[in-house]
């Protein structure tokens, strides 16, 4: 493979898997570690990637910008339904607590969760909290506030306010993105802010995001890793970047 094919083929990793290490690539491509950092250096140059410690991530992944509920909803669904599917081994047993976050992962929780389960749940997503409250066994507090058009969640003082009466088993927590040195982020400051308290009202932290958010990075970090238990993505996800999670401490389960 001459040098511009591989190039583009790396170019082409980054943006289809939002993150590439420079361990992976050389071995993919059979060439050096040095060679790869060269190869990266001039994509950087050109525009396609941006360099971040152990490899690279697409120019565009610190951002501000947000997507829309319904244009997340139809983005990697497969891979959203096989992580949800594996974060529900994590719901506590009968009599128990849990937090969903707003999020179209943590929807995915709230669909299969059995009818006949025994939980309190609390959520400050509106779509989750209608989807629950027809569901007699389960004990559904809404957290309120003024709820976000983006992501039809609720946030601010009251949203607040209550989190910070409450404590709960497991938290099932969605985040934009995740970074070893930015932990979890969000562009919003009131997301930021309500995540944030739900972190730290959990016994236990289940993170639900696919492999694409990892290596990316928004302007604002609600949560460093040391916070996490528990990372649920999808077989997407990088051999060094589990490795690098798993050296944090972080149990990480792809599904």
């Amino acid at each position: 493979m001459y040098a511009e094919e591989r190039q583009q083929a790396i170019a082409d990793l980054v943006a289809r898997h939002g993150r590439v290490s420079v361990t992976d690539v050389a071995e993919r491509y059979d060439v050096t570690a040095e060679t790869v950092r060269r190869d990266l250096a001039l994509l950087e140059r050109l525009g396609h990637v941006r360099r971040v410690h152990g490899g690279a991530v697409p120019a565009t992944a610190l951002t501000m910008s947000e997507p829309g509920l319904a244009e997340r909803e139809n983005t990697r669904a497969g891979h959203k339904d096989r992580i949800a599917a594996a974060a529900a081994n994590f719901l506590p047993g009968a009599g128990g607590s849990i937090i969903l976050d707003a999020g179209t992962t943590t929807s995915r929780i709230a669909a299969i969760l059995p009818s006949e389960t025994d939980v309190t749940v609390a959520t400050n997503s509106v779509p989750i909290a209608a989807r629950l409250a027809g569901i007699g066994s389960i004990h559904l507090h809404l957290i309120g506030g003024r709820v976000r058009g983006t992501t039809q969640a609720a946030v601010g003082p009251e949203a607040l306010r209550f989190l910070d009466i409450l404590n709960v088993d497991v938290a099932f927590i969605g985040t934009n993105a995740l970074t070893i040195e930015h932990g979890l982020s969000t562009p919003d400051a009131d997301e930021a802010a309500v995540k944030r308290a739900m972190v730290q009202r959990a016994d236990r932290v289940v993170v639900v995001a696919d492999s694409s958010k990892i290596g990316r990075r928004h302007l604002l970090s609600f949560a460093p890793l040391e916070a996490v238990d528990v990372l649920v993505t999808d077989t997407d996800l990088a051999d060094a970047d589990r490795e690098r999670l798993t050296e944090h401490g972080i149990e990480v389960v792809t599904a």
